[in-house]
């Protein structure tokens, strides 16, 4: 059920547009040799190559530019917002992509197989937990998959914080700039203090490897993360009982169990094949 505010249209949302035209900026061939790793950890090389490729919720066209240079046939990359689609299509143009490719601002749940076609590979990284009502949006994107095809997702995995988490988006999505950047101020200080308690090393060190978390940034990231709303969680038993029924079956999960969440929530990341 869509919850307050008619979160399926993008006025609810959060700009997350804005943020990944910024990230483009910083997109070099180490982010990109980064999101390609991301991409064949959760599908093979020989499974790329030739096969058709949807990117739901495409971003800053990354991961699509990662397909393409991994040698997918041809790319149909989409997103709500109209800023990700103009960054999608210059990231596409300026590195001269070569497969046949199109941008299109639409929601994943106005996507008509029968006008846009089926795709061999769906990939939404991260997104349809943003989308206002994520299982309808699984269920959407799960029909865009063609026989046999792999559908291949992120979605943030439940933490006892959920609640609040999901106030403090709302909250952030519509602060000021100055309320958006002391938030991510007293966000960044309780990581640092964090990461020194977990005694992980430099946390310096750490935010500038950060690109090793498939090519992305971590001030980008912290505000992506701060913002994300609509947001709604899952864990791998649900995710299960809901592919199964449509017809998947597992290839490859990548879960963990349910967290506190103090300091937010990661993605789980799954790969689904359609199995007629």
């Amino acid at each position: 059920m869509v919850s307050e505010d008619n979160l399926r249209n993008v006025d609810s949302h959060f700009a997350f547009g804005r943020n990944w035209a910024s990230y483009a900026s910083l997109i070099d061939e180490a982010s990109i040799d980064e999101s390609k790793k991301g991409l064949l950890k959760l599908i093979p090389r020989e499974e790329l190559q030739g096969r058709s490729f949807l990117d739901i919720g495409c971003g800053s066209g990354l991961h699509a530019l990662a397909a393409a240079q991994l040698g997918v046939s041809r790319i149909m990359a989409v997103d709500i917002d109209p800023d990700s689609i103009g960054t999608t299509k210059a990231v596409l143009s300026s590195r001269q992509v070569v497969v046949p490719w199109q941008a299109e601002q639409i929601s994943v749940f106005d996507i008509d197989p029968v006008r846009y076609g089926k795709f061999d590979i769906v990939y939404s990284w991260g997104v349809l937990h943003h989308t206002g009502d994520m299982w309808e949006a699984i269920k959407k994107a799960a029909g865009l998959v063609a026989p046999h095809g792999l559908f291949a997702f992120a979605l943030y995995r439940a933490t006892t914080a959920d609640r609040f988490w999901k106030l403090e988006k709302r909250w952030y999505a519509r602060a000021s700039k100055l309320g958006q950047s002391l938030a991510r101020t007293g966000y960044i200080t309780t990581y640092r203090v964090g990461h020194a308690l977990a005694r992980r090393g430099s946390f310096r060190n750490f935010v500038a490897n950060y690109r090793s978390s498939r090519g992305m940034d971590f001030s980008h990231d912290v505000h992506d993360w701060l913002g994300g709303y609509p947001y709604e969680t899952a864990l791998a038993a649900e995710v299960e009982s809901t592919m199964t029924a449509l017809g998947f079956k597992a290839e490859r999960v990548f879960a963990r169990p349910k967290s506190f969440g103090l300091l937010g929530s990661g993605c789980d990341e799954y790969v689904y094949r359609l199995q007629h």
